[in-house]
């Protein structure tokens, strides 16, 4: 079995109980997607993808209440595009350090955040799971695939 076929049908069933559970758990399921999107878009299980989309995604939201705070204090237009310019700024510079590197990431947890309309308390369990959604369909592809692999060559080999 081709791995993107084994990765394609595990991922179809997670994602389906992922909204059975998003729905259970009053999380909008979108945001479990952002969480599982970023995660491959850091790399996935072969690249340490669970630390960098965490980081990453959960600084995002972070970025995003500062800016819905500060926006309180100085309501005009032009305080939020300088507040937008200051932040957008700082989101990207934190991608020197190792733990921010993957800075898309960032933006996702930041844009969700002002999706949900500022709700982080639904944002940041709904990215969490959705990351673990990402390393589940990761994981249970490649091993799956693995496994069928192994029986199919173990048939098709002479003894």
């Amino acid at each position: 079995m081709k791995k993107l076929f084994s990765l394609s049908l595990t991922t179809g069933i997670l994602c389906g109980i992922w909204i059975l559970i998003g729905n259970a758990l009053n999380i909008p399921t979108w945001i479990g997607f952002a969480g599982c999107t970023a995660f491959f878009a850091a790399g996935g299980c072969s690249d340490n993808g669970v630390p960098k989309a965490l980081f990453s995604t959960l600084s995002g939201v972070l970025w995003a209440v500062v800016i819905f705070q500060l926006s309180n204090y100085f309501p005009s237009e032009y305080s939020s595009a300088t507040l937008t310019a200051i932040v957008t700024f700082i989101m990207c510079i934190q991608g020197g350090l190792k733990l921010f590197a993957f800075i898309p990431g960032t933006f996702i947890g930041s844009f969700s955040t002002f999706a949900a309309g500022g709700h982080w308390e639904q944002v940041i369990p709904g990215l969490i799971l959705g990351v673990a959604l990402g390393f589940l369909c990761d994981y249970s592809g490649t091993k799956l695939g693995f496994v069928v692999t192994i029986k199919l060559d173990s048939k098709n080999s002479v003894t």
